[in-house]
C-alpha cells in the first residue's frame, strides 16, 4: 500500500510531460499548497496549478485539464463543498479527493462529498507543522494521486499516436493487451448453513459502495442477522460513517463497543484506529472485542482480523463481501472463511474505485461470485433469505 516515490522535478511552467499525471491543488494555506506541490513533483507527477480557493481552481480547470484535484473543504470565497459539483460539471470523470482536518464536522462533510461524486477523502493533520512532519499523510496523499491519476488515464484512453515525420517509417502498432486470466469461482455447497452473521470489508471508495449494498439488501432482510463492517477510516470518521449508514438503511448503526453482544438487525462499524474482533463460543454469547494491536496489512482496523475471528466463531454460518479498496486486506480472512465453509462474494473490477482488495480475493479463487456493485445487494439478500446466489 505504500507508494514508491521517484525523484523527477515538475515539468516547467506547470505543463505536464506526456503520460504524466496532472494534479491541481486547492487549499487556502500557502504552506500546505507549497509542501504538497513539492511532494507531488518529487513523486514524478505534475502540478499544473495551485489555488487558494475554489473559484481560482475553477478558473484553472479549462487551461490545465487536471486528472486529480486535491480539494480542501474550508476555503474563502468558494469552499470545497461548493466547488465540487462545479468542478465535476466542467470535467466529468475528474478524480476529486477531499482534504480536511480530523473533526466530526469535516468527517460529515467529507462523506456527503463522496455522495456528490468525490472519489475519496484525506484527513489532514491539524496544524501546518503537523502537515510538515507527517510521513503518513505524505504517503497517503501520494498513493491517492497515483491510484486515481491512473484511473483517470484509463478512462481517457491511450493518447493519439504522433504524426509520422517525412521520410521516417511509422512505428509499428502496439500489440493488443493480453486478455485477463479468467477468475475461478468457488461454488458454495448446497448443504451450507444459513448465515448467522454478515461481514463487509472495504476501503477506498467503500463508503458509497457499502451504503448501496446495504440499501439494496433492505432493512427487512438485514433484521435477520448482525452486520459487521470494517471500512478503512481514521477515528472520528467511522462514527459519522455509522450514523450515515443507519440513516440510509433505517437500522440501528454505531461503532462497535467492547463487550457489546451481537444482535440481529444492528450494524456495527469497526472504530477507526482499533481492530474489531469477536469473542465467544462454548455456549457463551458472541461479543465484540476491541484490539489496539499492531496494524495488519498496514491497516487498523483490518478486515483480516474480523474475518478470521468470524470464521472461528461462526464457521459455515458466515456470509461476507469484499468491496472496493486498495491493497489486499481481507484475502487471508476470506481464506479462513472459505476453509470454514463460509461464503465470500467480491465486487467486480469495472464498478470498483480500486480493484485491490476484491481483486486479490477474486484472483485467489476465494469468491463464490464476483459481481457488479448493483448486483451484489440482491445476490446477498438471496443468500440471507435462503434463495441462493
Amino acid at each position: 500500500m505504500l507508494a514508491a516515490t521517484a525523484t523527477h522535478p515538475p515539468a516547467p511552467g506547470g505543463h505536464a510531460a506526456p503520460g504524466r499525471i496532472k494534479v491541481l491543488i486547492a487549499d487556502d494555506s500557502a504552506v500546505v499548497r507549497g509542501l504538497v506541490a513539492r511532494w507531488i513533483g518529487e513523486a514524478g507527477f505534475t502540478v499544473v496549478g495551485t489555488a487558494a480557493n475554489g473559484r481560482i481552481a475553477l478558473e484553472m480547470m479549462a487551461r490545465h485539464d487536471p486528472d486529480v484535484v486535491l480539494l480542501d473543504i474550508d476555503m474563502p470565497e468558494l469552499d470545497g463543498t461548493q466547488a465540487l459539483p462545479l468542478l465535476l460539471a466542467k470535467s466529468p470523470g475528474l478524480q476529486v479527493v477531499m482534504m480536511s482536518t480530523l473533526t466530526t464536522r469535516n468527517a460529515d462533510i467529507s462523506l456527503k462529498c463522496l455522495a456528490l461524486g468525490a472519489v475519496d477523502y484525506l484527513a489532514k493533520p491539524e496544524s501546518n507543522r503537523g502537515v510538515t512532519t507527517s510521513d503518513a499523510f505524505r504517503v497517503e496523499l501520494i498513493e491517492r494521486v497515483r491510484v486515481f491519476g491512473a484511473a483517470r488515464a484509463r478512462r481517457r484512453g491511450p493518447p493519439p499516436a504522433p504524426a509520422p515525420l517525412p521520410g521516417v517509417p511509422a512505428a509499428p502498432a502496439p500489440l493488443p493487451p493480453r486478455p485477463a486470466a479468467p477468475i475461478a469461482l468457488r461454488p458454495r455447497t448446497r448443504t451450507a448453513a444459513p448465515p448467522k452473521v454478515f461481514l463487509i470489508g472495504s476501503s477506498t471508495g467503500g463508503p458509497r459502495a457499502v451504503g448501496e449494498v446495504l440499501e439494496k439488501i433492505g432493512a427487512a432482510t438485514l433484521r435477520r442477522l448482525p452486520v459487521l463492517i470494517v471500512q478503512h477510516m481514521p477515528p472520528v470518521f467511522t462514527a459519522v460513517f455509522a450514523e450515515h449508514l443507519g440513516a440510509r438503511v433505517g437500522l440501528p448503526s454505531a461503532e462497535g463497543k467492547a463487550d457489546e453482544p451481537l444482535q440481529p438487525g444492528r450494524i456495527y462499524v469497526a472504530p477507526g484506529g482499533r481492530h474489531m474482533r469477536l469473542h465467544g463460543g462454548g455456549g457463551r454469547e458472541p461479543v465484540i472485542r476491541l484490539d489496539d494491536g499492531p496494524p495488519v496489512n498496514f491497516c487498523r482496523p483490518a478486515v483480516d482480523v474480523l474475518f478470521q475471528d468470524a470464521a472461528a466463531l461462526f464457521g459455515a454460518a458466515t456470509l461476507s463481501v469484499i468491496l472496493t479498496g486498495m491493497g489486499s486486506d481481507g484475502t487471508n480472512g476470506a481464506r479462513s472463511l472459505v476453509e470454514a465453509g463460509g461464503a465470500v462474494l467480491a465486487q467486480d473490477e469495472a464498478t470498483s474505485t480500486v480493484w485491490g482488495m476484491p481483486g486479490s480475493v477474486a484472483k485467489a479463487g476465494l469468491a463464490q461470485a464476483v459481481l457488479p456493485l448493483g448486483e451484489l445487494g440482491p445476490a446477498l439478500r438471496n443468500l440471507i433469505t435462503g434463495q441462493g446466489a
